[in-house]
């Protein structure tokens, strides 16, 4: 048994306590709203992220971070990329011995830092991994099969994930690419924002085909330039993720997606949800990205326009469409 603290109180967070907490684990949840853990020691639903499942009572509920942190072994990071920074500031004790998990899928808006480089920024040489791969929150708390990635340069850690949330409803593999593991969860959003819009629009299969497989292409093109290895991005955490964000109705990028091509503003969409939509900010992160490495991406390149200037995205499409010829 581990003691393990999830800082987050969205329904991956939850979700995932869950399932430590069957898998036999000591479970803490952290959140950065106090009144908020208390309405779940209460009432022991997450009605806001997570409506339906019952949270078991084994599971504790801690509003100091420093008391949630110095008592367990595993940190896990639930926490939205754009207030990664300021939970972690909050953290003064000793987490020399923690391994911090990262399972947030974003790229910090102004930095353009990853999640697992914001960790040793602000807490020092701390051993990290990343869980990422193709699992809807809701799926997995129905305990429906899944499959993710457990990535870390040091294999040993990597193993230790992969034991700690493996059961038979989730499978975990190991990777030792956490660069490019971590790159697939965040840049395969803005991917997802397309398919969305794409279903907006009214068009079929052959555009969703079209935009998954151009798709991973782009991010791959990047991720490699950045340092990634190119059969990560074709993997689970690569393909598998991006499959399931561009086709499932659970997916908050591919749904924000949609509704802008059915006309709605993106200022309403966002104000409408209490959930973070993380490729917002993503798209503007993967597009000054592209930038400094002097990588073209045009799929990413039409995102941008969209959310940021307002561009209509049947032009957006259409000016996909019509780029200049080139081999596949």
């Amino acid at each position: 048994m581990k003691k393990i603290t999830i800082l987050g109180d969205g329904a991956w967070a939850t979700t995932l306590g869950i399932l430590l907490n069957k898998n036999g684990h000591k479970v803490t949840i952290w959140s950065n709203f106090p009144d908020y853990l208390d309405e779940l020691n209460l009432k022991r639903v997450n009605e806001k992220y997570l409506p339906g499942f019952s949270i078991p009572k084994e599971i504790s509920f801690e509003k100091d971070i420093n008391e949630a942190v110095s008592s367990s072994d595993i940190v896990v990071d639930a926490i939205p990329s754009k207030f990664y920074r300021s939970v972690l500031k909050k953290i003064n004790c000793d987490v020399s011995d923690k391994i911090f998990v990262n399972v947030s899928k974003g790229i910090e808006q102004k930095s353009l830092k990853r999640m697992t480089e914001i960790i040793k920024e602000e807490l020092g040489k701390v051993k990290t991994c990343i869980l990422s791969g193709p699992t809807i929150a809701i799926e997995v708390a129905e305990e429906m099969p899944a499959v993710a990635i457990s990535a870390s340069n040091n294999l040993k850690i990597a193993k230790t994930i992969q034991e700690l949330f493996f059961n038979q409803n989730f499978r975990v593999y190991t990777s030792e690419d956490p660069l490019g593991v971590e790159l697939c969860g965040a840049l395969k959003n803005v991917i997802a924002i397309v398919a969305g819009i794409s279903d907006g629009l009214g068009f079929g299969a052959n555009a969703k085909a079209a935009i998954l497989s151009r798709g991973i292409v782009e991010i791959a093109r990047l991720g490699q330039v950045m340092g990634a290895k190119k059969k990560t991005f074709f993997g689970i955490a690569g393909l598998g993720d991006l499959s399931t964000t561009c086709i499932s109705p659970e997916s908050r990028n591919r749904t924000l997606g949609e509704r802008i091509g059915r006309g709605e503003r993106l200022e309403e969409i966002i104000n409408s949800t209490n959930s973070v939509i993380e490729g917002v900010t993503t798209t503007e992160a993967v597009y000054n990205l592209s930038k400094k490495y002097n990588i073209d991406t045009p799929i990413t390149n039409q995102v941008y326009m969209i959310l940021y200037h307002k561009k209509d995205p049947k032009k957006a499409l259409v000016d996909l469409m019509l780029r200049s010829k080139k081999g596949e």
